[in-house]
């Protein structure tokens, strides 16, 4: 009997002694689980209120650069590289010049024919006109002298008189068929010579014309920028790709654009229920998508008055666009940009907050859960602003560590 209940005493020793162990092993495991949760500690300072959006980068001004009209069969031979800083004046695109070239040496050799020619008539007018001016002078010598000898009908025969009296007639005549010559002579000379000067003018104006398509085989840049080349169409839609050397241009097509890199601005979609909530003049902090690191101090420029409807979620928001003036250049930033704007509405001075992460719920109202040596504490708390990533509470004192997860959770 003694033996049995000794057995009996011990075995339920043993079992004691196997229940004690689980349970402590239990709350050991239980406390290490909670010394080990992602905590971060209670920031005190200022807090922004922020809205946030998204939209891209654009550039308030930017040129086209096109084809020169007028000019065929353009063939690039070279550009600038592609998305490269570059300035007002510097070259961006120059077109093949063999043709107009040749095209030069040819009008210049029919300039220089058309020149020697009315050179010629100028010379053949000149020669002429002395000619006459020799003809009508003799002439009017010749009539001269027959007048002198008509004179003399007195002391002569009647023969002799009327002989020089006809004399007279033919000299006067003759005087009268050179001046008409000499202005026929003239007036020919003066339109053979208005014909070799349109001729001439011609030559030269197509001469001009050519090498001003010469100067147009080098297109420069009209501000400092960068540039972007855009697509080329002529092969269609599903196979255009930026223009590059090699490819044929048609006239006036634009080929590249140069936007202003001063005048950056990010563009934003803001939803009509914060559209109160922002002003011109507001701050803006804007987080360029390939800049993940920097943030770029800007300022609201202007809020577009007609809501638009977006279809990025179902049902459709109407939204607003908004501008923000970049106060802060970066050489890196490029207009199409992806990027996050967070439009300061408010700033809550020597305010305490959280990390969203760190904000639970319990029926209904706000908690956080404190670390403790024994533990994680449960703390209700007053929630005074929120932001996407991070919260203003009261409650709290600065430099607490709050968890990052619900510490209930992790050790059911």
């Amino acid at each position: 009997m003694r033996r049995s209940r000794a057995i009996l005493f011990r075995f339920s020793l043993a079992a004691l002694l196997i229940a004690g162990s689980a349970f402590a092993w239990k709350q050991y495991t239980r406390r290490q689980t909670v010394l080990d949760l992602p905590t971060a500690a209670v920031r005190q300072g200022e807090f922004s209120v922020l809205i946030s959006c998204r939209g891209t980068l654009i550039a308030r001004r930017s040129e086209q650069i096109v084809a020169p009209v007028g000019v065929q069969d353009l063939q690039i031979v070279w550009l600038a590289p592609n998305g490269g800083a570059i300035k007002e004046g510097d070259p961006v695109i120059r077109f093949d010049r063999g043709k107009l070239e040749q095209e030069r040496l040819e009008k210049r050799a029919a300039l220089r024919q058309a020149q020697a020619a009315l050179d010629q008539g100028e010379a053949q007018a000149h020669m002429r006109s002395e000619q006459d001016k020799v003809d009508i002078s003799t002439a009017h010598y010749d009539s001269e002298k027959a007048k002198l000898e008509a004179s003399k009908q007195a002391i002569v025969s009647v023969s002799d008189g009327q002989k020089s009296a006809i004399d007279q007639r033919i000299a006067e005549e003759k005087v009268a068929v050179q001046g008409s010559s000499a202005n026929l002579h003239v007036k020919s000379d003066e339109a053979k010579n208005a014909s070799l000067r349109r001729l001439r003018d011609q030559a030269a104006a197509d001469l001009a014309r050519t090498e001003h398509q010469l100067s147009l085989t080098e297109l420069k840049s009209p501000l400092n920028g960068v540039v972007t080349y855009l697509s080329n169409l002529s092969q269609g839609w599903l196979n255009a790709q930026p223009f590059k050397v090699g490819d044929h241009v048609s006239s006036g097509a634009p080929i590249a654009e140069i936007p202003d890199l001063s005048t950056l601005e990010m563009e934003s979609k803001v939803d009509e229920t914060d559209r109160g909530r922002i002003a011109e003049n507001d701050a803006v902090l804007v987080h360029a998508d390939a800049f993940p690191e920097k943030v770029f101090n800007a300022k609201l420029s202007r809020i577009s008055p007609l809501t638009e409807q977006s279809f990025d979620e179902w049902p459709p928001i109407g939204t607003f666009r908004a501008f923000a003036t970049l106060t802060q250049l970066d050489p890196r930033l490029r207009p199409s940009m992806a990027a996050a704007a967070d439009i300061v509405q408010t700033k809550i001075p020597n305010a305490l907050s959280i990390p969203a992460k760190a904000l639970f719920t319990n029926q209904g109202k706000p908690v956080v859960y404190l670390k403790a040596s024994d533990g994680y504490k449960k703390t209700p708390i007053t929630v005074r602003a929120r932001n996407k990533d991070e919260i203003a509470v009261e409650g709290l004192r600065a430099g607490a560590l709050v968890t990052l997860v619900d510490p209930e959770l992790q050790t059911k």
